[in-house]
């Protein structure tokens, strides 16, 4: 229980590594806001969760309902000590299939959303004395693997994070990114698990459960030293060159 006492945001919650991360951080001993657009699947996690957790909707590229999520988040729980900016959108377009509508889009998730969360919580966070970001970027977000505009915003979250991270130390908020790999999640269905396991040197398909495991250390005390770090959480993949893995999983989709 080592996040006993904490109180924590988690964006993209509702499905998929988001809900695996709300889980584990409450299994620790925090109370959760899963935050999220699909509102049944997220109110269905925050029930399974039980009475630490609760659902608000949001969408993450508007700083009103940011506001507004933080806002209750305090209201209810007293303070904000943990944010997960997990929310994320995909794209894996060919250079000539990519439009700008589609490129704005998913910088609007992935990279504005994440500034969005960290500059709403962090007035919260110096009231509490303390704090723990964690984006959650991609191996997308140190090697180049997957498509323009979602491999371009993941090294974006990257340096939001080193850069916040810089800027915020002194106040005791810590900022971290987590980069995993390919693992198994609604959006990678398609793809012959035992397939996958078989190109990664740890001859494993990670699971969600394997990366909130690693978010939950960073939300913790445990972590009081780390900060701006990058944490790759791949079974290997990046060993092997993550594009031409990707490019392989394609095949396949």
């Amino acid at each position: 229980m080592r996040l006993e006492g904490k109180n924590a945001i988690v964006t993209g919650a509702a499905r998929g590594l988001g809900a695996s991360i709300a889980a584990d951080l409450a299994r620790e001993g925090a109370r959760v806001m899963l935050c999220d657009v699909l509102d049944d699947l997220g109110r269905e996690v925050a029930a399974s969760i039980g009475e630490t957790a609760a659902f608000r909707r949001m969408d993450v590229t508007r700083s009103d309902e940011w506001a507004e999520a933080v806002a209750a988040a305090e209201a209810a729980f007293g303070s904000v000590d943990v944010l997960v900016n997990n929310a994320a959108m995909v794209e894996f377009a060919t250079f000539d299939e990519l439009t700008e509508e589609v490129f704005k889009s998913v910088f609007e998730v992935n990279a504005i959303g994440t500034f969005l969360g960290m500059k709403t919580v962090v007035p919260a966070m110096r009231r509490a004395g303390a704090g723990s970001i964690v984006n959650i970027s991609s191996t997308a977000g140190v090697h180049s693997s997957g498509g323009l505009a979602y491999t371009g915003s993941k090294f974006a979250v990257t340096g939001l994070t080193k850069t916040a991270a810089h800027m915020l130390g002194p106040e005791k908020i810590r900022i971290n990114s987590v980069h995993p790999g390919w693992m198994n999640t609604p959006q990678t269905q398609v793809v012959p698990q035992d397939w996958v396991a078989s190109l990664l040197p740890l001859r494993t398909f990670m699971d969600t459960n394997d990366v909130a495991k690693l978010v939950s250390f960073l939300a913790s005390d445990d972590s009081s030293m780390v900060t701006g770090s990058e944490y790759v959480i791949d079974a290997g993949s990046l060993l092997m060159g993550a594009r031409d893995i990707i490019a392989r999983m394609a095949e396949h989709m």
